[in-house]
């Protein structure tokens, strides 16, 4: 563990972050963390917890947190996107070379029906944006 902390600490929720200040400087040196904020990171609501006023550094930490959380958000979005096209071409893989009748039987009708769905939204969204040029 590094010699100094970080001031605030951000438990990761679904949806957003609960915010925590880290406190050290106590008589038992004792690590403490007093929740200051619930965030929502789709809204971008900042809900401060029970009767406290959060100051300006507060915000500013938290915005920007929520800032750099939304990037790394996207980016994994992104990320998921191409991980799922090269499982695509290994399930195409595994199809050709490896799959038994009895597999194929289990798993042809679930991809073919999400393959059908993926595909016709991919090409109307693509027909919208041809469209708009």
């Amino acid at each position: 563990m590094s010699g100094e902390l970080p001031e605030y600490y951000f438990r990761v929720r679904e949806n957003g972050a609960a915010v925590f200040r880290v406190d050290t400087e106590n008589r038992q040196r004792r690590i403490e963390m007093d929740q200051i904020a619930m965030v929502n990171i789709r809204n971008g609501e900042i809900k401060p917890q029970g009767d406290r006023v959060l100051s300006d550094e507060d915000r500013a930490t938290i915005d920007n947190w929520m800032q750099e959380r939304r990037q790394i958000l996207a980016h994994r979005d992104i990320d998921d996107i191409y991980r799922a096209v090269d499982h695509m071409n290994l399930t195409t893989q595994w199809v050709q070379s490896k799959a038994t009748d009895e597999q194929l039987d289990a798993v042809t009708d679930d991809l073919l029906l999400a393959m059908h769905d993926l595909r016709s939204t991919l090409v109307r969204k693509k027909a919208d944006r041809l469209l708009k040029d």
